[in-house]
């Protein structure tokens, strides 16, 4: 019989809408119902492609005992952490406090007002891993609530007050006055570098995220200042995910980490938004080499989400999950008969380009990666490199068509707003840095069914799914959808979306504000008038997502500028301001401050394009790299934006660069634009 799981959205919840445990949807029912029969309440939270939250479900929650028992001891609520993420910072928080790592999935026992007493991540079914089972656990946690309640009740109301102490700290500002200057960048630089893994890119050991903020201020530093281990280090980590297993090679897109060191072995889950952040970076990356890799994985990977993700509404899914058929990456590894079966024959060059053996080189199957460079191959076996070319390409399309007659791994078919806006700006970015408009016109029409979407009775959602938007907007929603529309209006000369951009920021400014002082200059993660968890927390931190903080500040500083907003501009300042030593000491864990610090140190620029030839304007000028130049054009001599004010002359074309303290000379020639912006 299925639970009240079975009216939800989210596949994560359907996923367990059958279990015997009666689940309550987050929200006020099931504290009411805990505080009328005096229970404790279980929050067990997760997401539809995490390995682990299957496993537990299959082992625990699908037992009749186990869900008996807490069924009659607890209410029981499950959480999607994409729908909720303001509810998983909170009892991650907590967790992370309580024992001092975390995860997914997330199992916390909170008091009838929401207060986390204890939790954890998975436990198994019998007592293994120096912890204890999922009965045991259940079974103390009863013995505590009935026995030494007025305890527990009083360490929950402590960890509230640890919480919202710890997230008011992070509003204290730093007032030296100062902002990161260019040789505070270098620290970075070096900082990042000494975590990073000099053989194998990336940083650190394994599990290896992708690091994609790390890589991006990499990148851009070298483009600054000319520091060649900056780019050396970048793009050694580009090259290592495009070559390895995390990447994949038949169908693109990466999956969301890999489990070793070398990039080989994945966690097969593939996440919207790590596609969109390494599309940004291997743009940049493309923008400074002009290598054609960059370039084709980029395209690859647009490829895989138009393909994979995309919803026929127009929105783009969250994720593919890791297992198929009960087995984490089934869907994508290769025992050796299935391999001769799709190729027809053994081909010994394309076996040894991906990789591949009679016993595998994962738990006896094969994951694809590029074990040998093309003219390698080429030179070890006396081939030429376009024969070699045209072999593995044929193979690739053997070796995929194979593929689509298995088992597909289920997809997580929610949109989220914070996720498609992220998309949006990478089809921005790959538009103008490739030179592709049929990217601009996805990201276009992209914009206009977000803007549509994510709306009801004029206020935006977080989540959407068949139709249905839900969720009041979180501050990433605000902060990346008005980043993209800043993005596309730069990329493609839709100035309106520059004052929309605008209105998204008024609306943080009024209902995520964390006080009336100057040094208050940070934003809550959830709006004032959301009600239904007891702390609002600040997050500067990146997670595999950047910083919101760090994105509004950046977002205050462009529509500041062209909406001639001061006050704004002055709070984007005091933003970089508060963040700066910080950045400077935890560059990894603040990457996202770190590429707006490094710009601010180069100084930030706008650029303004009139006439009309300037969209070609626009156009020659983004074909390079101008991370610290916000570039505007118009065509028409009325425009809404202030900044276009006085800078449309009949029949001429100009270029207007302006710092953050003056307007130089307009100029009609791309060039000396470029030498002013790169120099000033």
């Amino acid at each position: 019989m299925a639970n009240r799981l079975i009216h939800e959205q989210s596949p994560y919840l359907l996923q367990h809408a059958n279990n015997p445990v009666n689940w309550y949807p987050w929200g006020d029912e099931a504290f009411e119902k805990a505080t009328a029969e005096n229970k404790p309440v279980l929050v067990s939270i997760g997401y539809a492609a995490c390995h682990w939250c299957h496993v537990m479900e299959h082992e625990s929650f699908e037992n009749d005992a186990v869900a008996a028992y807490m069924n009659e001891h607890f209410v029981c609520i499950k959480v999607d952490r994409e729908e909720h993420p303001d509810v998983d910072h909170m009892y991650m928080d907590a967790v992370q406090a309580i024992g001092g790592s975390g995860g997914w999935p997330l199992n916390v026992f909170v008091t009838p007002d929401r207060a986390p007493f204890y939790g954890g991540t998975y436990y198994p079914p019998r007592a293994a891993y120096n912890r204890p089972s999922w009965m045991q656990l259940l079974q103390r946690m009863t013995e505590l609530w009935e026995d030494e309640h007025s305890e527990v009740t009083q360490q929950a109301q402590q960890m509230i007050q640890h919480l919202r102490q710890a997230s008011q700290r992070m509003t204290v500002a730093k007032k030296d006055g100062l902002i990161a200057g260019k040789d505070a960048c270098r620290k970075i630089a070096d900082n990042l570098l000494k975590q990073a893994d000099k053989e194998q890119g990336g940083f650190g050991n394994a599990p290896k995220f992708p690091g994609t903020m790390a890589i991006s201020f990499l990148l851009e530093h070298y483009h600054f200042t000319g520091y060649q281990p900056a780019l050396d280090h970048a793009l050694r980590s580009l090259d290592a995910m495009s070559d390895g297993g995390i990447y994949d090679q038949l169908g693109g897109g990466f999956a969301r980490y890999a489990t070793d060191r070398n990039w080989l072995i994945p966690h097969f889950e593939k996440m919207l938004y790590d596609n969109a952040l390494l599309i940004g970076s291997l743009c940049d990356a493309f923008c400074i080499t002009k290598d054609e890799r960059y370039k084709s994985t980029a395209e690859e990977t647009i490829a895989f989400i138009e393909r994979e993700l995309k919803d026929k509404s127009g929105g783009y899914y969250c994720a593919l999950d890791a297992d198929s058929e009960g087995v984490e990456g089934k869907f994508y590894t290769w025992i050796w008969d299935e391999w001769i079966a799709a190729l027809g024959q053994q081909d010994a060059v394309v076996a040894q380009y991906f990789g591949v053996s009679e016993h595998g080189n994962w738990e006896e199957t094969n994951i694809l990666h590029v074990e040998k460079s093309i003219a390698e191959l080429a030179a070890e076996n006396r081939l030429n490199v376009d024969d070699v070319c045209v072999r593995i390409d044929v193979a690739k399309r053997r070796l995929l068509a194979a593929r689509s007659t298995r088992v597909r791994p289920v997809t997580d078919d929610k949109c989220l707003l914070s996720w498609n806006a992220l998309y949006n700006i990478a089809l921005s970015k790959a538009g103008v840095s490739f030179g592709n408009e049929d990217y601009l016109r996805l990201a276009t029409t992209h914009m206009q069914w977000m803007t549509e979407q994510f709306k009801n009775g004029g206020k935006l959602l977080h989540t959407w799914k068949n139709g249905i938007a839900k969720i009041p907007a979180k501050l990433d929603d605000y902060a990346y959808l008005a980043q993209a529309m800043l993005q596309l209006a730069a990329a493609t000369g839709a100035n309106d979306l520059v004052s929309k951009a605008g209105e998204l920021v008024a609306t943080v400014i009024n209902e995520f504000n964390t006080g009336n002082t100057a040094e208050d200059s940070f934003f809550y993660y959830t709006a004032e008038t959301q009600k239904d968890i007891p702390v609002r927390k600040v997050d500067l931190y990146d997670g595999a997502t950047p910083s919101a903080n760090a994105v509004m500040a950046y977002n205050l500083w462009i529509c500041g500028i062209c909406l001639e907003k001061s006050e704004w501009i002055e709070q984007a300042q005091l933003m970089w301001q508060n963040m700066n030593d910080t950045t400077v000491r935890c560059s990894q864990s603040f990457g996202y401050w770190a590429l707006m610090l490094q710009r601010q140190a180069e100084g930030l620029k706008t650029v303004v394009c009139t006439g009309s030839g300037a969209n070609e304007y626009q156009r020659e000028l983004q074909e390079t790299l101008l991370p610290q130049a916000y570039v505007l054009t118009s065509q028409k001599e009325i425009s809404e934006l202030p900044i276009f004010e006085k800078k449309f002359f009949a029949d001429k074309m100009y270029i207007f660069v302006c710092t953050e303290q003056a307007c130089l000379s307009p100029v009609s020639a791309v060039a000396d634009a470029l030498r002013l912006i790169n120099k000033l």
